[in-house]
């Protein structure tokens, strides 16, 4: 598609910019938080965000896949989460046949809300 990488990484940059511009009309004041995760999301990783209720934590991952285009889904880790509730679960249809529902992991991109909350049984099971 591109002829050079320099074509390339400069296409990456007027992206970039874009995205961040779209990003920053929803979440205000955090442009080094917003830097921070879509480094994360580019190098293909993962993201710790850390901080006090009510700085848009929440917020910014679904904004943040809402512009991507991506799917998104939260899980609130509660003491009583059972990894089933992650993954998901055969149920029995109507058509009295079994079928997989498939749990919030099947998204593109996931938060695991308050995990410290969450007994070492299932923090486990993730690993």
């Amino acid at each position: 598609m591109y002829k050079t990488d320099v074509e390339a990484a400069d296409a990456f940059v007027v992206k970039y910019k874009e995205l961040n511009a779209e990003i920053s009309k929803i979440i205000i004041g955090q442009d080094e938080v917003i830097k921070d995760v879509l480094i994360s999301i580019f190098s293909k990783g993962h993201c710790l965000l850390v901080g006090v209720p009510g700085l848009a934590k929440t917020l910014l991952v679904n904004t943040i896949a809402d512009v991507l285009g991506l799917s998104y889904n939260r899980i609130q880790f509660t003491p009583d989460l059972m990894p089933s509730d992650i993954i998901g679960s055969e149920i029995l249809g109507d058509d009295r046949h079994f079928k997989f529902v498939k749990g919030p992991l099947f998204a593109n991109i996931i938060l695991a809300d308050e995990i410290n909350r969450t007994p070492p049984k299932n923090t486990s099971s993730f690993a």
